[in-house]
């Protein structure tokens, strides 16, 4: 392999201040806050406009920053391994072998675009473990971006003949990538997606953590008599107006999920599972096909009565900046599922869980709310009556809730994969694998065990944490026949034994 040494691009120093700018925000707005634009008449110019020193001197440090790690910035290809180098006053190294690379992932935002550019983010096998990825060439071109993928096949391609003899190294031919399409969402789809994708939640959240932050550098008090002397103006203008700022709220959530998954296309590039999605900031995430811990078809309410689903799945690592837990099909009809998911996981059994909870286990669905209804229910009626009578709305509603609940849930063994479907406000049938599986366990107590049921729940690799799938009161004849399965057979535990002693006996 070459040992010529590579730069990063210059616009890397830019990016850099813009990222440290974005981490940053929280403290300047503070600065902001506290402090106003507004210049001071002191007689001494550095303290009048103090506040402008402040920010340009922030601004050139980060500026400097970023150019230095851009000059000092250094990565080359050596004895199979991808080295990087960088730091001023403490130079850090990097070895990562290239066996040990499971993704390259590749994102292009605004300025990357505009000059041909890329960012890689290397993926390996222990990226689990963190929530970065194990390294960052921040920007480099296309060109330079192939040529990591060309050297990396390299590399593992001389490994795997490590042990072939030389007649059949001489007739090994380079394999060509073979992309498999198939995914891909279309503009009705996208539409839909984005307009019920639930996005105003997170802005509404964004903005209430805003409040909280700075609440005490706001002018709440006026604010208050600017909003009761509104409120005289007629419910009927009060409630129009909040109509127009939901509306307003949704329709920025729509035009960011439709930037956000625009394009959205899924192939199979011989092991891996390649995602490409984006409008303004494109993005491709690699998914080995041997990381993928668990599948799930995830159908809300809404979603459900049009026949549409969302396919998520457990990762072992991360991807597309959403941690472990991906989107492979943000928005597909649900008839057209199988074919899809078969094309990926062949051995998959995509198939309706036939196994139905008893009926007698349905008052353990709502029967547990009734803890934290009751007192609620009283101090409202005590504190509001008669109006608080109302609240008994709750009961039938909690009841229907677990009612629903109840019906909704169901599993079944096909082979060495478990199917497990259970709803809390979205329905989810989950595929698990059981060499996947990492724990299994049965929970149950005294009144559980008078009526026989019992709450399994299954537990995979999530990222960092675990994903754990759960099915509440079922038959306990069927949840020790499970927990069974899961369990390693006599035969197998015997022949595990006696490889462990062969290895010993080896070493």
């Amino acid at each position: 392999m070459s040992e010529k040494r590579y730069k990063l691009h210059w616009i890397t120093a830019i990016l850099s201040v813009l990222k440290s700018v974005k981490d940053m925000i929280v403290p300047i707005l503070i600065l902001f806050f506290a402090n106003g634009l507004n210049s001071v008449n002191t007689g001494k110019w550095y303290f009048d406009h103090l506040n402008f020193i402040i920010f340009g001197f922030l601004f050139l440090s980060l500026l400097i920053t970023g150019i230095i790690k851009w000059k000092r910035y250094e990565y080359w290809f050596e004895d199979d391994e991808l080295r990087i180098e960088y730091g001023l006053f403490v130079k850090k190294k990097r070895y990562i072998p290239f066996d040990r690379i499971h993704s390259l992932d590749y994102t292009e935002g605004v300025l990357h675009r505009v000059f041909k550019l890329v960012k890689v983010s290397v993926e390996t096998a222990g990226g689990s473990t963190s929530p970065k990825a194990e390294a960052e060439l921040t920007a480099i071109t296309k060109e330079a971006a192939d040529q990591i993928e060309i050297e990396m096949a390299d590399a593992k391609r001389k490994k795997s003949l490590v042990n072939i003899d030389e007649e059949d190294v001489e007739g090994e031919i380079e394999k060509v990538t073979e992309l498999k399409p198939v995914f891909a969402m279309g503009g009705k789809d996208l539409l839909i997606l984005a307009t019920t994708s639930g996005g105003i939640g997170l802005i509404l959240s964004g903005v209430l953590i805003f409040l909280t932050q700075f609440s005490e550098l706001l002018p709440l008090d006026r604010i208050f008599e600017e909003v009761s002397g509104f409120i005289k103006y007629g419910l009927l203008i009060v409630v129009a107006v909040l109509v127009l700022a939901f509306l307003i709220v949704w329709g920025i959530s729509v035009v960011m999920t439709f930037f956000s998954y625009y394009g959205f296309s899924v192939v199979v590039d011989k092991e891996d599972i390649v995602i490409t999605r984006g409008l303004i900031e494109k993005k491709r995430a690699t998914v080995p096909l041997n990381r993928v811990q668990s599948i799930r078809i995830v159908e809300n309410p809404f979603r459900q009565l049009f026949g549409y689903a969302n396919v998520v799945i457990d990762n072992a690592g991360g991807g597309l900046g959403d941690g472990a837990r991906i989107n492979l099909f943000p928005l597909v009809k649900k008839k057209n599922l199988e074919g899809s998911l078969l094309k990926i996981f062949p051995d998959l059994i995509v198939e309706e869980p036939g196994k139905k909870l008893p009926s007698r286990g349905k008052r353990y669905y709502y029967r547990i709310d009734f803890l934290w209804m009751i007192p609620v229910i009283v101090a409202l009626t005590y504190f509001f009556y008669p109006f608080g009578l109302f609240s008994l709305i709750i009961v039938p509603v909690v009841v229907l809730w677990g009612l629903w609940q109840q019906r909704s849930a169901a599993y079944d063994l096909f082979g060495n994969q478990l199917t497990m479907r259970f709803r809390g406000f979205s329905l989810q049938t989950a595929y698990l694998m059981k060499k996947r599986i990492q724990s299994m366990s049965i929970k149950q107590n005294y009144f559980h065990r008078k009526k026989g049921v019992a709450t399994i729940s299954a537990s995979v690799k999530s990222g960092m944490g675990v994903f754990t799938a759960e099915v509440s009161h079922m038959e306990e004849a069927e949840a020790d026949r499970i927990l069974g399965w899961f369990e390693p057979s006599v035969e197998n535990q015997v022949q595990n034994d006696l490889l462990s002693e062969e290895e010993i006996g080896k070493a």
